[in-house]
């Protein structure tokens, strides 16, 4: 029986993750801030058979609080983690910020993956082929940090955002094996493409109904959209780190994997966590 810890675990790719493995006799601590869609998870577990082996943490990945309290809590549950996925996100068409000062998409894309990867790696290395899989866009559209307006106070724009945040994502990855040097996990930058998911609710009206509308045609479905992730994560990359867009390796060159700038978005994360913490 293999662990498997899952943020955004109760809602599109993350749930159907989990339910898998759930349905194949592995454990799965969900991790998400709503209590109905959480609910709704263990009824599921309960009937797939797994009540014992399913958990729901609630907790909201957009805040300081809530991601230090899945780092106290998971290893209540379990002594390991093989796999450790990053789904959570909330598209925000208008800026909004967090009890901390953070703007909303970067604190829960990106920050609340920065501490809980580093955070958790203990559980991962006692176990024997640790993964983080981290669900965003590599690969996808182009977008840049804002070095100088993280924060994105000046020209906030919700795709920026979430661009921006996916540039983050994909140096954390970059700059992980330079923060635990001879660790045996290995981590996934991953973009599922185009998938059926509740993203787009969202949305503003006439945006959201372009959007579903389009997801009916031409959209993958969650079902379809976890069978390349479930591969990798069962039998992770041989590399410290690897970029894919479905099945289709992505090369980690040019300026999303700039090993410079991933090292100074790292120092950038601490100082502002640290100021955060004081």
């Amino acid at each position: 029986m293999r662990t498997y810890v899952i943020t955004g675990g109760t809602d599109g790719i993350g749930r159907g993750l989990g339910l898998h493995w759930l349905g194949r006799g592995d454990r799965v601590i969900a991790i998400a801030s709503g209590a109905e869609k959480g609910a709704a998870f263990l009824s599921e577990a309960t009937r797939l058979g797994a009540a014992d082996r399913a958990h729901f943490l609630r907790a909201d990945l957009g805040t300081r609080a809530g991601t230090n309290r899945v780092l106290t809590e998971v290893p209540t549950l379990t002594d390991t983690v093989d796999g450790l996925v990053f789904g959570a996100q909330h598209f925000r068409p208008e800026r909004v910020e967090t009890v901390d000062g953070f703007e909303s998409t970067f604190a829960l894309a990106y920050l609340s993956r920065y501490i809980l990867g580093h955070g958790l790696v203990p559980l991962l290395e006692a176990a024997p082929a640790p993964v983080i899989m981290n669900i965003a866009g590599p690969g996808g559209l182009p977008g840049t940090i804002a070095w100088d307006d993280l924060q994105l106070r000046a020209d906030y724009r919700g795709m920026r955002a979430a661009m921006q945040a996916s540039r983050c994502i994909d140096l954390l990855g970059i700059h992980f094996p330079q923060r635990h040097p001879g660790a045996r996990t290995r981590y996934v930058l991953y973009n599922p493409m185009f998938t059926r998911t509740s993203m787009a609710d969202s949305l503003p009206t006439v945006q959201r109904l372009v959007s579903k509308a389009a997801a009916v045609l031409f959209a993958q479905s969650v079902a379809k959209a976890i069978v390349p992730v479930v591969e990798l994560v069962d039998i992770p990359p041989y590399a410290p780190v690897s970029a894919f867009r479905r099945r289709t390796p992505i090369p980690l060159t040019g300026k999303d994997f700039d090993p410079d700038a991933a090292r100074r978005l790292d120092a950038v994360t601490a100082a502002l966590l640290a100021e955060t913490t004081a």
